[in-house]
């Protein structure tokens, strides 16, 4: 479980994802830890009316307890990056599910606003991250032909528990009061403990496998040596120790990687997802506000966002089986900056909606590009920077939208109160996210013709759709072939005279045969033959 156990944390070495099997129920896993992450924040809105009336505060100091979430999930993400480096994915995760149940129980028991803060604010948020970040490592490590579709269902997390966690709240609130309320929202955010448990690290099945092969040469090898037996078995538990010796990984261990801002690709990313964060979540903090502004009534008004919600839920998949599409996969980023770009012109030609009719139309079509969005951000990032340093871009991502969390939304309200204008807002909101789409449209072509002016030696690579699954193969295949090299390296000199005997006898087999008959080019691997060492070597290269 520590930093000597690579097998809990960033996979040392390419894997090859099995995209099926175990794997779906880690999907399951991070779909419920997905669905928590996001929608949590959203849900316990529910409860703000009661705590103004307990604690004599107004709307904007409950109103914190989401912002304080929401800013833990983004703002931690490189402290959850160090801790899944130094112990793994499946320790990180239960940890962080037991201090977002603990944050929320806390919060049942408390007598100030305060209170809440640090407790379901800061101990909650931080458990949901500590969960959400490693979730996504995880999946990302077991798909790869069907990662596109694995990111979109896991996406979908959102959307169905914010539809299903908000008239849970409200059921919860007029059975037991907000107190009971939050006791038993801390109880069911246990289950990201449950998530956590069934993350098992997939190298761990590979060195098995790796094992078994190895044993299996040892068997073969060692039973006609007689009393050489003993000795051999020696000679493989030294191999077996100097081997493990050169596996411990170093102590300057890497906790977070800041090498990847090396990358052209992934600087292109962080800033076209700065720019985006900023207009991105404004239309639908303030579409319930500026629906009532214009006189819809406030239960139509509050049911466009499940509008966006239900469209959100199918918009997802679907946009992950596209993305997987062979000739679509290797060019997922001019996908997503397609959907960027569908989802600020959306925003802008709904600036001057002045009625309910209009405004449905613009939750039908915010809700699918807002899903596409959903869908494709973490399968661009992988792409960019492969699944050995995604725990380390992931963390640093997220910093930078925490950055963006904290201006964009905020500075929108105090122009809606300083302008009493809405229209300006979907404008400027619309108006980012489409400098975001085309700043990642237009860099990635351009550095993607750069790079296609100095192509690579003749060492073939894989990209889009065919990742790190090759070479994962290979690398297997490799070690399978090293360990039978080194067995029967082991034995070869004990039985030089043998192997000499059968070299020879295998001669005058061969000259037997080509008096009846024999093809061209058969048996040359033995010829000529001068010494008993060189027959040594012909034969192991036979």
């Amino acid at each position: 479980m520590g930093q000597s156990d690579p097998e809990e944390g960033q996979l040392p070495a390419p894997v090859k994802p099995p995209d099926g099997g175990w794997g779906w129920v880690v999907l399951l896993g991070c779909f419920v830890i997905t669905g928590f992450s996001y929608a949590f924040p959203k849900a316990v809105s529910v409860y703000f009316k009661e705590l103004m009336r307990d604690f004599h505060v107004g709307y904007s100091d409950t109103a914190w307890i989401s912002s304080i979430m929401l800013a833990m999930l983004y703002g931690t993400g490189p402290v959850s990056s160090i801790m899944v480096n130094q112990f793994g994915c499946r320790p990180v995760m239960l940890i962080g599910g037991l201090l977002a149940s603990s944050g929320m129980i806390l919060a049942s028991f408390t007598t100030n606003i305060i209170e809440l803060y640090l407790t379901a604010g800061v101990l909650t948020g931080l458990g949901m991250a500590l969960n959400f970040q490693p979730s996504l490592i995880m999946l990302g490590s077991y798909f790869d032909k069907r990662r596109p579709l694995a990111n979109g269902l896991a996406a979908a997390g959102s959307p169905v528990f914010l539809s299903a966690l908000s008239p849970l709240g409200q059921v919860l609130l007029e059975k037991f009061g907000w107190r009971g309320g939050f006791l038993i929202m801390g109880g069911l955010l246990l289950n990201c403990c449950t998530c956590g448990a069934v993350m098992r690290p997939l190298e761990m099945s590979m060195k098995r496998k790796m094992e078994k092969v190895q044993d299996k040469y040892e068997a073969k090898e060692m039973l006609p040596m007689g009393e050489k037996t003993e000795e051999a078995m020696t000679t493989t538990n030294e191999a077996k120790s100097k081997k493990a010796k050169k596996k411990k990984p170093p102590k300057g261990k890497k906790l977070l990687d800041f090498s990847i801002f090396s990358n052209r690709g992934f600087v292109i990313y962080a800033i076209s997802k700065f720019i985006l964060v900023l207009g991105l979540f404004v239309p639908p903090i303030l579409l319930v506000n500026y629906a009532k502004d214009i006189g819809v009534p406030d239960t139509e008004a509050a049911f466009l966002l499940s509008i966006i919600g239900f469209i959100d839920i199918f918009a997802r998949p679907s946009c992950g089986v596209v993305a997987g599409l062979k000739f679509i996969r290797p060019h997922v980023a001019y996908l997503f900056s397609f959907a960027m770009l569908f989802n600020g012109l959306t925003d802008i030609c709904s600036a001057r909606a002045s009625n309910y009719t209009a405004l449905v139309i613009f939750c039908v079509f915010f809700g699918i590009s807002y899903g596409m969005v959903g869908a494709l951000q973490f399968e661009v990032l992988m792409a960019i920077v492969g699944s050995q340093k995604f725990s380390s871009a992931i963390g640093l991502v997220l910093l930078i939208e925490a950055v963006a969390v904290l201006i964009g939304p905020p500075s929108a309200g105090r122009l809606v109160d300083a302008l009493k204008n809405y229209e300006v807002i979907f404008y400027l909101a619309g108006s980012e996210v489409v400098l975001s789409s085309l700043f990642l449209g237009v860099v990635s072509y351009c550095c993607l013709n750069r790079g296609k002016k100095t192509p690579p030696p003749a060492k073939t690579s894989s990209t889009g759709g065919c990742s790190d699954t090759e070479e994962a193969e290979s690398d297997a295949q490799e070690v399978e072939d090293h360990a039978g090299d080194n067995h029967q390296q082991s034995y070869s000199t004990n039985n030089a005279l043998i192997v000499g005997s059968d070299a020879v006898n295998h001669l005058r087999e061969d000259q037997s045969v080509d008096a009846v008959g024999r093809p061209e080019g058969d048996g040359e691997a033995l010829m000529p033959v001068r010494c008993s060492s060189n027959q040594t070597v012909e034969r192991e290269s036979f």
